[in-house]
């Protein structure tokens, strides 16, 4: 029987942990599910800030590890959304798993589960891919097991919903019987390609496929090309026609706390260091504005060059070849506003002007995309009552 009576008379209500900027109640909202979010929970201060200056609610802020069984049981909550730190699972870290205190909190909010007197009737989880071969996934798997949850598992990159941006990621989503997925018979699988979640009740490819190179060279040829996701030249032509009357969006770009607020102008804020061009050129990734692929963006993007997300090349017509020189290209870092962009994230979302531009990118660093999750929550939230 398709819904349930659950659905029909209320909202679903939601808890958000490790909340951060939001990504995981932008990706809600883009699902359009009947969903409320009754309370988010996060430690840090600054993602705090942006996190209530977009939605009027300051998170919970605390050490998630000392919520108990009836702390959650209070908020009724029939869905918990979850994108827990990465850290420990990740290639360039010590890979620690479970043994990472960072993986602490969310072992203890698993355990949870089975204490509480209103458990979750859905759980979706994000992490870097990595975590699907960790300890603490297993673990979670076989907690899930054990209290009656079928779940389907997804290792999938933006750039299989049309975004070009290579980030893939590692997602879980769980249902607790008697609710079970639309297409069941891929519950307990790990899968690396959408098709079902946008309606095929068969998988389109096989997960050989997609670790074909042509798989994803297809997949590039229908992305959006980079250009649809800049702002600067659309804010110069602001500032210079509106000057004294500087658009929020472009403010919050120019605006720095820790360049003591200076105006600057936005074509040569964000441009490469030559020093730094000469030293790292071989190793960046560069892209242009009709590119339809760039790396993904880390925390330390825009304090280093390396490994930590594309630069564009600004100057019309240069092409990355052999006669071109990089300083040619005038590298400049993507905007804060364009890595929002490449996150899916909606065009209202804004920093809080104190919120310094490193700030920013290490926010959005650990943010995830909403182009993505937007549709597995919708199919999460689609379902059975068996």
């Amino acid at each position: 029987m398709e819904g349930s009576k659950k659905e029909e008379a209320n909202p679903w209500r939601v808890l958000e942990f490790y909340s951060g900027i939001g990504g995981l109640r932008y990706s809600l909202m883009k699902a359009g599910v009947d969903a409320v979010v009754v309370e988010a929970f996060d430690i840090n201060d600054v993602a705090n800030d942006v996190y209530e200056h977009n939605f009027g609610h300051r998170p919970h802020q605390g050490n998630i590890q000392s919520l108990s069984a009836v702390d959650l049981d209070r908020y009724e909550a029939d869905v918990w959304l979850l994108s827990p730190p990465c850290q420990p699972y990740t290639r360039q870290g010590l890979q620690k798993g479970s043994g990472d205190a960072r993986a602490t909190s969310f072992l203890n909010i698993l355990e949870l589960i089975p204490q509480s007197s209103r458990p979750p009737l859905m759980l979706f989880v994000e992490n870097v891919v990595g975590f699907e071969t960790s300890d603490t996934h297993e673990k979670m798997i076989k907690m899930l097991r054990e209290n009656h949850f079928d779940t389907q598992e997804f290792i999938l990159s933006p750039l299989q919903f049309g975004v070009p941006y290579s980030r893939p990621r590692y997602f879980c989503l769980a249902k607790r019987k008697p609710l079970s997925f639309q297409n069941a018979q891929f519950n307990n699988a790990l899968l690396r390609d959408p098709g079902h979640i946008h309606g095929y009740e068969e998988s389109t490819v096989t997960s050989e496929e997609t670790e074909s190179p042509s798989y994803w060279n297809k997949l590039i040829e229908t992305c959006q090309p980079i250009q649809h996701f800049l702002e600067m030249e659309k804010n110069r032509d602001e500032v210079t026609s509106e000057s004294n009357d500087i658009p929020p969006n472009v403010a919050e770009m120019l605006m720095d706390s820790e360049e003591g607020n200076e105006f600057i102008d936005p074509s040569t804020k964000y441009l490469v260091p030559s020093s730094l061009v000469e030293r790292w050129g071989s190793a960046m990734d560069i892209v242009f504005p009709e590119s339809k692929r760039c790396c993904c963006f880390t925390k330390s993007y825009f304090r280093y060059v390396k490994g930590t997300g594309s630069l564009l090349a600004t100057v019309p017509g240069k092409m990355k070849n052999e006669t071109s020189s990089l300083h040619e290209l005038r590298l400049r870092y993507f905007t804060p506003r364009e890595v929002a962009n490449l996150h899916s994230f909606p065009e209202d979302f804004e920093f809080p002007q104190h919120v310094s531009l490193r700030q920013r990118y290490a926010l959005l660093g650990n943010s995830l995309s909403v182009g993505v999750v937007g549709p597995l929550l919708r199919y999460l939230f689609t379902h059975q009552q068996s």
